[in-house]
């Protein structure tokens, strides 16, 4: 048993909660390697929705161990909240770790980011504010807080002293005393949290165990290969995992994308694939693209293939798992971008940035239902042509179909990945 990482191939909201919360049933670790609270996780389990924002989604499966890796930065207060509002609706949360390495984000960072966001006027890149970006800023500036660092609130309150007087000096009002004592407290709540959660997973890697690594967002908002500066702030691809997590390349036995079976983006940024008009909106309407921490409608538009490819490529992707097949049922006709026009010379983000302009191949629907498919043959179709288009344009295998929200509702092919443990764990 080995290590399965779990990445978004596209602008994130691609369902990642739903496919990490199937596959935590064959995997006794789920690692969270990545980003801080603005990426929202839905994990539905019968008439009870999750929306989970920093805690991995393993933990409504009931793993052994739920781990916010090293890559990730935590705030606090809005990690005491989740926490609590897991346990209300009856989730353990006693093997929810921190890493000890995880820098934290403080009210100060949020203050920087929508001060930030403020300054760019019209050329906002839309971010949830939620000081994820200058968190990242002050751990590269080697000026960040680590969750480690409550273990001695003494020390923490000197590296607060020292940040934020920091802040203070370019116009920004920070009581020193109210951030100490909020953190003080938090601290009280978080600390049987945290741990080495590095040797943790080496210790289960080396029992034999499988773990899973959630990303947050998606590869085109990843800080080095998204559309810059329209990204997100951390590593989204697959190699954050190794990074995020502390572990090499050996370890790692598949890297699943998700995909949504169109596209969506939340936020500023170009997107080829834009559908501005009553398809868009029915799309977003039976999709139901409203963000999961901001709860702002997302732009919809038609799967581009081209944006997948490369995905596929800068994670060294080995299978998809497609979810929201069930929105497309009522299309008659389904539209998917096969190529660029007037692209120039570099790179996909240059490309996109340069306003390139999607090819289309136009594929008939199947007008059918599928939210009762539960086997690739169940799929109308047309359905499984849609699939199979996808997989020969990218070169790999659909391993997963998602038709609906519930667990029961992901459709596992013949030589899925884990697909067996999956089931019966």
């Amino acid at each position: 048993m080995a290590v399965t990482l779990v990445i978004g191939a596209q602008w994130g909201d691609e369902g990642k909660g739903r496919i990490v919360d199937f596959l935590s049933r064959g995997a006794h670790v789920v690692a969270r390697f990545g980003g801080g609270s603005n990426a929202g996780h839905t994990v539905r389990v019968g008439d009870k929705t999750y929306k989970l924002r920093i805690v991995p989604s393993g933990v409504v499966a009931g793993v052994d161990h739920c781990v916010i890796g090293p890559g990730t930065v935590v705030a606090p207060g809005q990690l005491v909240a989740e926490l609590d509002t897991l346990e209300f609706n009856g989730v353990d949360t006693s093997r929810v770790w921190v890493s000890d390495l995880a820098h934290l984000i403080l009210p100060y960072h949020v203050e920087l980011d929508k001060s930030a966001e403020r300054e760019r006027g019209e050329d906002a890149l839309g971010t949830t504010g939620n000081g994820i970006g200058p968190a990242y800023v002050d751990r590269v500036a080697r000026t960040g807080i680590r969750a480690g660092d409550l273990l001695d609130m003494h020390r923490a309150r000197q590296a607060l002293f020292a940040r934020t007087h920091a802040i203070r000096a370019q116009g920004i009002a920070i009581n020193l005393d109210v951030v100490a004592a909020e953190l003080e407290e938090q601290a009280e709540r978080i600390v049987p949290h945290i741990r080495d959660t590095v040797s943790l997973i080496h210790g289960e890697l080396q029992a034999g165990h499988r773990v899973i690594a959630e990303g947050a967002q998606g590869s085109l908002l990843d800080v080095n290969f998204g559309t810059y500066p329209y990204v997100t702030s951390s590593v989204t691809v697959a190699g954050g995992a190794l990074s995020g997590l502390g572990f090499g390349p050996k370890d790692v036995d598949y890297v699943i994308g998700v995909v949504k079976a169109y596209q969506t983006r939340v936020g500023g940024g170009p997107f080829p694939t834009e559908l501005a008009d009553k398809e868009g909106d029915e799309l977003r309407e039976r999709g139901a693209e409203f963000g999961v921490v901001t709860g702002r409608p997302r732009r919809c538009g038609w799967l581009d293939l081209v944006a997948l490819r490369y995905a596929v490529q800068i994670n060294g992707i080995t299978h998809l798992a497609i979810t929201k097949l069930d929105v497309l049922d009522t299309f008659y006709q389904i539209s998917v971008c096969t190529a660029y026009e007037d692209t120039g010379k570099g790179s996909l983000p240059f490309a996109i940035a340069r306003g390139a302009r999607p090819v289309y191949d136009a594929m008939p629907g199947w007008l059918k239902t599928t939210v009762a498919a539960r086997s690739w043959e169940d799929l109308p179709f047309n359905a499984r042509e849609y699939l199979k288009f996808i997989e020969s344009y990218v070169g790999v295998p659909v391993a997963y179909v998602s038709v609906g929200p519930e667990r029961n509702q992901i459709i596992v092919r013949q030589d899925a990945p884990i697909g067996s443990a999956a089931r019966v764990r």
